[in-house]
C-alpha cells in the first residue's frame, strides 16, 4: 500500500535556522532515507518552496488563483515523502524515525491511490503481482 508523509512545520521556525542548524536536520532525517530506502519502501521525497511562492486555485469554473496556501493551522506543508509500506503500522514507524531526526516537525500520513490510468505503481502489490502481463510493464 503507498502512504504519503506529509511534513508540517512552522515555516518561520525553519526559515530561521542556521545553515548549520538545517544541515544537522537534515543529515538526520538523510539517514532515516537511506534506511527506508535500503528497504526498498521509499517514493518520491520532496522538499518545498517556501509558503510565499504558493498559489491556491479554488472556486468555480476555471477558479481563481490566490497568493499563498491559505492553510488553516500553526504550520505549513513544508515536504512530503511517499512509502510504500504493508500495513499501517510499518507506515506510523517510518515516520516515527522522521519525526527522531525531526522532532519539532508535524507528520501527517495518509494513504495514496496513484491516478495514472492503467499505469501502475512499480512498487504496489498490483504492479508486482502483475509483472508477467506486458501491459503492466511500461
Amino acid at each position: 500500500m503507498l502512504y504519503a508523509i506529509l511534513a508540517y512545520h512552522v515555516e518561520a521556525d525553519v526559515m530561521s535556522w542556521t545553515p548549520e542548524e538545517d544541515a544537522t536536520v537534515m543529515t538526520g532525517l538523510l539517514k532515516v532515507h537511506d534506511r527506508i530506502n535500503q528497504a526498498g519502501r521509499l517514493g518520491p521525497t520532496a522538499r518545498l518552496g517556501t509558503t510565499k511562492k504558493a498559489r491556491t486555485l479554488r472556486g468555480p469554473g476555471a477558479g481563481l488563483v490566490l497568493d499563498g496556501p491559505f492553510a488553516e493551522t500553526k504550520e505549513q506543508l513544508l515536504g512530503f515523502y511517499v512509502l510504500d509500506c504493508a500495513t499501517e503500522e510499518a507506515v506510523i514507524a517510518a515516520a516515527r524515525d522522521l519525526r527522531r531526526a525531526n522532532p519539532t516537525a508535524v507528520y501527517e500520513i495518509r494513504p495514496v491511490a496513484l491516478y495514472l490510468p492503467g499505469v501502475p505503481f512499480p512498487r504496489t502489490e498490483a504492479a508486482t503481482n502483475d509483472a508477467s502481463d506486458p501491459k503492466q510493464r511500461r
